[in-house]
């Protein structure tokens, strides 16, 4: 690609990521994704366009709303900036029609991963869906067909499903939510039954990370009632399978690969 499309793809991003904001904001609460349109969460002020512009807008206002001076959360710039990039990485590598299937994939993860930080829940919207549009787009996904596809998304739910019931057992509590196999179902239905196996060892791996991170931080104690979102690290997990190059993931995993 020339660097006037790399810019318009860029671009595009950036706007696909400012409405993901949207959803990310919206959905968990039960509020339309139409209507009203956008407002500032501390005062309700409705944003004028220019106060609306993707990742311009927060570094021209320093973050700050310009009716009440709230503060704007990290998070608006930071997935902005990132469904760009997503969106580069996913054409650069991938082309035509494949880069869109993926970019669409890596935006379900993206609003699942941010969702489940702040709520504990991953819509059905999200996973239900994006797993209905994985299978819808197989036919077009050069990394799997729609028979692997329906077979990923089997095993991704089947499995977590029975590990979750069996963690209930063995410790009396829930230890996965039912947020998470429908996610790794989604990611299935994407990426097939054998990339499964990188995913949740990546998944696990970077949760683990995460949680012996935290625990040094003196924020968190490692106990069996500890609780960390695993839905960010299964989409991770993901996104690492999906982009990491294949000499690596072969050396990782060469059953698999």
């Amino acid at each position: 690609m020339n660097p006037p499309q790399l810019f318009f793809l860029f671009l595009l991003g950036l706007a696909l990521g400012s409405f993901l904001n949207v959803v990310i904001y919206r959905l968990p609460r039960g509020l339309s994704l139409a209507t009203p349109g956008s407002f500032c969460p501390h005062c309700g002020h409705r944003l004028r366009w220019y106060e609306n512009l993707p990742l311009l807008s927060y570094l021209l206002q320093k973050g700050r709303c310009r009716s009440c001076g709230g503060i704007i959360s990290w998070r608006y710039p930071l997935v902005e900036l990132t469904s760009g990039l997503l969106i580069l990485f996913t054409f650069e590598r991938f082309g035509w029609p494949a880069g869109a299937i993926f970019y669409l994939f890596s935006l379900l993860l993206l609003a699942a991963t941010f969702i489940d930080l702040e709520h504990r829940i991953i819509p059905d919207e999200i996973t239900l869906g994006g797993l209905l549009l994985g299978l819808a787009l197989s036919p077009w996904n050069p990394l799997v067909t729609p028979f692997r596809a329906l077979v990923g998304a089997l095993c991704g739910a089947g499995a977590f499903y029975l590990l979750g019931e069996f963690y209930a057992w063995l410790r009396g509590r829930e230890g996965l939510g039912g947020g998470d196999h429908k996610l790794l179902a989604l990611i299935g239905a994407f990426l097939g039954p054998w990339r499964l196996f990188p995913v949740v060892f990546l998944a696990a791996a970077s949760g683990l990370g995460a949680a012996l991170f935290l625990f040094l931080l003196g924020r968190r104690r490692l106990s069996g009632g500890s609780a960390l979102p695993f839905g960010p690290f299964l989409a991770l997990g993901a996104l690492a399978t999906l982009f990491l190059p294949r000499g690596a993931l072969f050396f990782l995993f060469p059953t698999v690969y």
